[in-house]
């Protein structure tokens, strides 16, 4: 039986989701995605009227005659979103916790693809692949998602990115539309990351909490590790204390986002402390522009 909170969570994220996407990100989706949904399907030889821009001059250099490389729309695309669910995403310190920002961006980002009548799939994981939901269509399927990602209890508390998108690579053999959700508090998948870039259209989702990125002058406090269950006690009375946490991590976002930029992909950057509706808006233009 699930509760009542978990059941209102549902609905409100239903209906607050529901109303963005009428009003923006269905088309927003579309454009992005649906636009590029092209296949290939054979070479052939060029005939008056052909695209130039189609010609494929490889073929053409060895053949000694023009062709073209045909395509043809992909009438179906697959979403799947990998969310990370291990002990530090049951972190938060303004309206809610990152697995509940998490389950609103999966809200959105679903709700969007079936407008378009696309699939959506989950993998559920932390330093273990804790559930997988096969992609399907229909409003019942994306209240599922998000159900799975409010309530769904893991077993893990770490974080292992490289083995779900490994296992993304197992469950979708052609290439789909991949949101990893995550606060990339891990190291080692930076290979997975890549390998997952070649074959699929892979989109970091980076999900924060203003407390991760500076800390209040308070006094003695104890931050605990969720992941790991070690703690350390800082004096966040002392400037350069503070100065220094910040500073490493800025320093460590930057690391990542480095990553993300050399291997070609478009991160989206969310907090719990901010509206994500303009981050993810953001994401969806700049994406059109690069594509245009």
């Amino acid at each position: 039986m699930i509760p009542k909170d978990i059941i209102r969570k549902i609905q409100r994220i239903k209906i607050v989701t529901n109303r963005m996407v009428s009003d923006v990100f269905a088309g927003e989706y579309q454009s992005v995605f649906k636009g590029r949904g092209m296949e290939f399907e054979e070479v052939r030889e060029y005939q008056p009227g052909d695209e130039v821009r189609d010609i494929d001059w490889n073929v053409t250099a060895r053949m000694g005659r023009p062709f073209i490389k045909k395509f043809v729309e992909e009438r179906e695309l697959t979403l799947m979103l990998l969310v990370d669910l291990s002990g530090s995403s049951q972190f938060g310190t303004k309206e809610r916790f990152k697995s509940e920002l998490a389950a609103e961006l999966c809200a959105v980002l679903a709700f969007s693809a079936i407008r378009n009548k696309d699939k959506v799939g989950l993998i559920v994981f932390t330093d273990r692949i804790e559930k997988f939901v096969p992609p399907a269509k229909g409003s019942r399927h994306v209240l599922r998602v998000i159900r799975e990602v409010l309530y769904f209890a893991p077993k893990g508390r770490g974080t292992n990115i490289g083995l779900a998108l490994q296992y993304l690579s197992k469950v979708a053999r052609r290439q789909t539309v991949a949101f990893l959700i995550s606060d990339f508090q891990a190291s080692d998948f930076e290979k997975a990351l890549r390998i997952a870039k070649e074959r699929h259209d892979l989109v970091p989702v980076v999900v924060g909490d203003p407390r991760e990125e500076q800390l209040p002058p308070i006094g003695l406090i104890s931050l605990g590790d969720p992941e790991t269950g070690a703690e350390t006690i800082l004096d966040t009375s002392d400037s350069v204390i503070r100065d220094a946490f910040s500073r490493r991590r800025a320093e460590q976002r930057e690391a990542l986002l480095k990553l993300f930029r050399s291997s070609d992909m478009d991160a989206v950057q969310v907090s719990t402390g901010r509206p994500y509706e303009k981050d993810l808006l953001r994401f969806f233009r700049k994406r059109e522009r690069k594509f245009r």
